[in-house]
């Protein structure tokens, strides 16, 4: 299956520290997790995590979940032997944060010793250079981190993301550009269930394959809001359809629901059904 096409609409982020939240993870429906290190583990807890990160993806029972580690930041004491243990270990790639420059990614590829790594973009100046750091080889793909971003912008937070529309539509355009995948940021507060599903549904617009999150309570909405639904699925079907049937009778102009369509319409069509074949094989 092409990289591009892998169903991951929900990317579950998980304290690698805590052992009952990584039993869980063996048992929700998410598409990926992520056993984290930086941001949900305190400094003094950070050898022990790194350890059960890598215990935890030598151990069978994960089903189609896909697991990476987020790794603590390349300029932090933690970092080296995060990403040495993250490399040799059966991580399916490695998440690293705050990756601000096309000369910071190349160096997370390096230490990831061929492990796909997966770059957060959540300054800035990683913003003006997401193209770059995106078009990196070995850089699989970009995970908005908006909250670092909004404090470092000053921006007041809102419910439609107004400060943050430039920023999560570049993100999305370096990805395509690359040709790899692009994730949302998470949303916050797990009890407004309204909020999640406005922002996902936002996300998904944007074009983000899929979000990430912070708790299991939110996987069923960005995996429902990050496929196509059985409408879209149908109507790609008529779509493509009546293109072949337009070419098999030699017609130089097609149309299907009174629109016109062409060859571009039908490379929608054929993704969205290739999307949805491969979350239905996935099972």
């Amino acid at each position: 299956m092409s990289e591009i096409l892998r169903p991951r609409r929900s990317v579950l982020y998980l304290p690698a520290a805590n052992p009952r939240a990584i039993a869980k993870a063996r048992t929700v429906d998410a598409d990926c997790i992520i056993l984290d290190l930086e941001d949900a583990v305190a400094p003094d807890a950070k050898v022990e995590a790194r350890a059960a990160a890598v215990a935890a993806v030598a151990e069978g029972d994960w089903g189609h979940r896909e697991v990476l580690i987020r790794v603590n930041s390349l300029n932090t004491v933690w970092s080296i032997d995060d990403f040495a243990a993250v490399a040799a270990s059966h991580a399916a790639g490695i998440v690293v944060p705050k990756v601000d420059s096309a000369r910071e990614a190349e160096e997370a590829v390096a230490r990831s010793h061929g492990k796909p790594v997966w770059a957060m973009i959540e300054t800035p100046r990683a913003i003006f250079d997401a193209a770059d750091i995106a078009a990196v080889d070995g850089v699989t793909a970009l995970l908005a981190g908006m909250a670092d971003l909004t404090k470092d912008l000053r921006a007041k937070p809102t419910p439609d993301r107004l400060a943050l529309v430039f920023a999560l539509s570049t993100i999305v355009m370096a990805a395509r550009a690359a040709e790899i995948q692009a994730f949302d940021g998470v949303f916050t507060d797990i009890a407004d269930e309204a909020g999640l599903e406005a922002e996902a549904l936002q996300g998904a617009q944007f074009g983000f394959d899929g979000k990430t999150l912070i708790h299991p309570s939110q996987i069923a909405t960005a995996n429902r809001l990050f496929a196509p639904d059985a409408a879209e699925i149908e109507h790609a079907r008529g779509l493509i359809a009546a293109f072949e049937a337009g070419q098999a009778a030699g017609k130089g102009v097609t149309t299907f629901g009174g629109k016109m369509i062409e060859l571009l319409h039908v490379g929608v069509a054929r993704r969205t059904l290739a999307v949805a074949d491969a979350i239905a094989a996935r099972g």
